[in-house]
């Protein structure tokens, strides 16, 4: 099929367009369209068809569950059987925003959509395009990040259409994504809320709201059964082999310098994803994609994929990144970064 790419204002699109979106939505078709996070790939996500059409979009594992993405609060009533206390603190204040809650699913929600479990993720995105769109769809839109499965996400139209050109209908192009990284995924069905993806609102601000949140120890794992999006899964990666390196940033720094070099010298393509003071030391054999300034933890976040993907245009043999400082923002960072490499780490 020939994917059709509508350039829209991220803050007045022009309905009509959205209204040629929404029937493909309505008509079981799938849409890639931006969030403030990432682009996602959207469905019908009371339709089990179009959902199913998703998975086979993105080669993604059909025990994965996906997020269903609402136009209006009120409408969580009809997906979820009840809103704790918590969870509705939660949204009281985040939404709308970079979070997603998981609470008990009603029977209108399809087991295609939550991976089987008696659980549903829901979120209502800040993005207005995204608002507008679902909205005038006139059901929730289910829709993980608009990408083949494994792969970094696209936070331009552009990335959407290096992997799902000719696999949907339609893209809607707003520009960059501001935030870059995933929402937040907290499970709000367990006695205590529980952090299962760290994203655009920190663990600092769901502490600050819910005075108590645990950490789910799962999280990044492979050995369970996934509670949210995400969570299963090598995820994030770039085609070339990925070390991430850990620790104080002077050391970080010089290791960073010192290993391209020897890469470089013995004939290796070396990319590095690194800050643009580390970028600054580094050999000029190496191809650099840099993230951002350091401890500049948002520019991190929203730069941190297209740094990824730089390296699929300027392939590599092997690409060493420079972590981040975990606090706020730094988590969300550190999950992808770290899963990107497969846990390949250097300590440093």
């Amino acid at each position: 099929m020939d994917t059709k790419h509508f350039v829209v204002d991220r803050d007045k699109p022009d309905l009509r367009i959205l209204d040629q979106a929404a029937a493909v939505l309505r008509q079981g078709g799938l849409v890639a369209f931006p969030t403030e996070t990432v682009y996602g790939l959207g469905a019908n996500g009371l339709d089990p068809r179009a959902v199913a059409r998703i998975f086979a979009a993105k080669g993604r594992p059909a025990d994965n569950p996906l997020i269903l993405h609402i136009a209006d609060g009120h409408e969580v009533n009809k997906l979820a059987a009840r809103v704790p206390a918590n969870a509705a603190a939660l949204m009281a204040k985040y939404w709308p925003g970079p979070l997603t809650v998981v609470l008990a699913r009603t029977r209108l929600v399809p087991d295609a959509a939550t991976g089987g479990l008696d659980t549903v993720a829901v979120r209502l995105p800040a993005s207005t395009v995204a608002r507008e769109l679902i909205r005038l769809a006139g059901v929730p839109v289910a829709a993980p990040s608009a990408n083949t499965s494994g792969r970094p996400s696209p936070t331009t139209a552009q990335a959407v259409l290096a992997d799902m050109d000719r696999r949907i209908e339609v893209v809607l192009d707003a520009g960059p994504c501001g935030i870059g990284v995933e929402s937040t995924v907290v499970d709000c069905t367990t006695p205590v809320p529980t952090l299962l993806r760290p994203g655009g609102v920190t663990l600092e601000m769901l502490m600050d709201t819910l005075g108590e949140v645990e950490v789910d120890p799962a999280l990044g794992g492979d050995d369970f059964v996934p509670r949210a999006p995400g969570m299963k899964y090598t995820h994030y990666a770039p085609a070339a082999p990925m070390t991430l390196y850990e620790g104080d940033a002077a050391a970080v720094a010089a290791a960073l310098a010192g290993d391209t070099g020897r890469l470089a010298a013995s004939g290796r393509r070396v990319g590095a994803v690194v800050s643009a003071e580390t970028a600054a030391l580094l050999p000029r054999e190496a191809e650099t994609a840099v993230y951002g300034a350091r401890g500049d933890l948002d520019a991190a976040a929203a730069g941190l994929y297209s740094a990824l993907r730089h390296f699929d245009a300027a392939p590599v043999d092997i690409i060493l990144a420079e972590g981040v400082a975990e606090a706020g923002l730094g988590l969300a960072v550190m999950n992808r970064m770290r899963k990107a490499a497969g846990y390949k780490i250097v300590h440093c």
